[in-house]
């Protein structure tokens, strides 16, 4: 790592409902972290609205990227370069996001390092455990996305495992739906759980014939949705509760099999998780305690650097800025990169 100078990285991330910039120092101090939410506009909908999401990135970009150098106490003149989330993620939020990094680059005369922001979640692992370095494994859960990585080095991965259809995030979306939550349904599922019981109700824990490491989250979807029709249709009355943590423990059991084989097969002896459902409680716990077993190192980000943040940008950004990464003025969305591609 590069002591020797300090590199200041203003990162700027827009790829789904959370206008963020933060101020990163040297890939492992957050200088700033600031994050304009929609959650409370979008719920109305019960998901995100691409347009609204577009439309509101463009009101608050210019505020986030100004309140996030204010809270550093830094200005354009002492940041080093500027790194942006260009994709995955929705096309129009990305595109506000790239728009405004180009533009500040421009005017500023500093380097422009596309991210994915993936990568950047990933990342946010080196924020608060200055100790953990490549090689490690490291499973993203998120809306979007449910992959089992390899990270063989700073901005290099393989991935090992991922999802035939929905991700597991997006599931619990769609249970917290059919069960009268709402959205977001990740945290809303997570703090009903906690007052149900997990053995309550069966249902499937899918694995993939031949792909091991592969998660496949559409089986227990339908199963939650069948069992509430069928409640449905013989007047029964179900527990929230305990559909909930019977769904939750469904999911988190097929999570922790699945990287503890790979922790196993592959002879690792760190484990990162990352994204948005990382911040889930009873999967944290789960991970940890077989983890713990394996005599397999933990690390995790707190719940502010799970869900989409610029800081972790920033940190992904940092890497990239010293492999030599420099992004032309033709740095355009990518709505579906795929993780690793350049």
């Amino acid at each position: 790592m590069s002591d020797k100078k300090e590199v200041l990285i203003l990162a700027i991330e827009s790829s789904c409902d959370e206008t963020a910039a933060a101020v990163v120092r040297n890939g492992r101090e957050v200088l700033s972290n600031v994050i304009s939410s929609q959650i409370a506009l979008h719920t109305l909908y019960g998901g995100v609205v691409p347009e609204i999401a577009s439309r509101k990135h463009i009101e608050k970009i210019n505020q986030v990227v100004e309140a996030a150098l204010a809270e550093a106490d830094v200005t354009l003149a002492d940041i080093d370069a500027i790194g942006v989330t260009y994709g995955p993620g929705l096309v129009g939020a990305l595109l506000v996001g790239v728009a405004a990094a180009k533009a500040i680059a421009y005017a500023a005369g500093k380097p422009l390092i596309g991210v994915h922001h993936i990568e950047g979640h990933i990342a946010a692992n080196f924020i608060e455990h200055k100790e953990l370095e490549p090689p490690f494994f490291s499973l993203v859960v998120s809306g979007g996305h449910t992959h089992l990585v390899r990270v063989k080095d700073y901005g290099q991965f393989d991935i090992i495992g991922r999802t035939r259809d929905d991700a597991a995030g997006e599931a619990f979306d769609k249970v917290a739906r059919a069960i009268g939550l709402g959205y977001p349904g990740g945290p809303k599922i997570d703090k009903v759980a906690k007052e149900g019981n997990p053995e309550a109700i069966s249902f499937p824990r899918a694995h993939v014939e031949d792909a091991p490491y592969d998660f496949s989250f559409s089986g227990v979807k339908s199963a939650v949705l069948n069992y509430i029709n069928g409640c449905q249709m013989k007047g029964e009355v179900y527990s929230q509760a305990d559909v909930a943590a019977a769904f939750q423990k469904a999911v988190t059991d097929v999570l922790v099999a699945n990287a503890m084989h790979a922790v196993e097969e592959y002879q690792v002896d760190k484990l990162a998780i990352a994204g948005g459902v990382a911040s889930n409680s009873a999967l944290r716990e789960a991970m940890k305690t077989a983890c713990e077993a394996k005599g397999v190192e933990f690390y995790y980000p707190s719940p502010i650097y799970c869900t989409d943040n610029a800081a972790m940008i920033g940190v992904a950004a940092y890497y990239e800025y010293l492999s030599g990464t420099r992004h032309g003025w033709d740095l355009n969305a990518v709505p579906n990169l795929k993780l690793g591609e350049r």
